[in-house]
């Protein structure tokens, strides 16, 4: 195909919109009963280290990306509740094994939100303290989005008022 048919068919092509809403695409409530995805991004420095962290909530699962001084990739984990003795099982899926940085954190935002979690970290595995640092942000921008679930001491607290 030519450039100019190439052009024509362009300029020829009408975008039309989608019959979903704004609203549904990047929702500002709850994704679970509106069946949308939620994308949160954000960046903090810690320790004269950058973190960027980006947060997609799906009806049933969050998956987060933290990435230290850059964008790459890193390790992804995927973490869920097991079921009969609710634990929580880790898989590393692409690079390193479940003992690398990042499957803990995993398994503890899985113990903290109830959802299944999909988790990539680039943090080093030689910095413990900027993982914890790392996981305290990330829990903290849970919390204010309302994905962490309440503790069983808070709930039983804020019914009682």
């Amino acid at each position: 195909m030519a450039s100019e048919e190439l052009r024509t068919s362009f300029s020829d092509l009408v975008v039309g919109s989608s019959s979903r809403t704004d609203s549904q695409v990047e929702s500002s409530g709850d994704p679970s009963s509106e069946g949308g995805v939620q994308v949160t991004c954000f960046t903090e420095d810690l320790h004269d280290v950058i973190l960027h962290f980006q947060l997609i909530r799906f009806s049933k699962q969050i998956y987060a990306w933290v990435g230290c001084n850059t964008a790459k990739f890193g390790h992804l984990y995927a973490a869920a509740s097991t079921r009969p003795g609710n634990g929580v099982s880790v898989t590393s899926v692409l690079g390193g094994t479940s003992d690398n940085t990042g499957s803990g954190m995993a398994r503890r935002l899985v113990l903290k939100t109830g959802l299944n979690i999909v988790l990539a970290c680039n943090i080093p595995k030689d910095s413990p303290m900027l993982e914890a640092a790392a996981e305290r942000k990330l829990i903290e921008k849970l919390r204010g989005l309302g994905y962490v679930r309440p503790r069983a001491g808070e709930a039983n607290t804020s019914t009682a008022q």
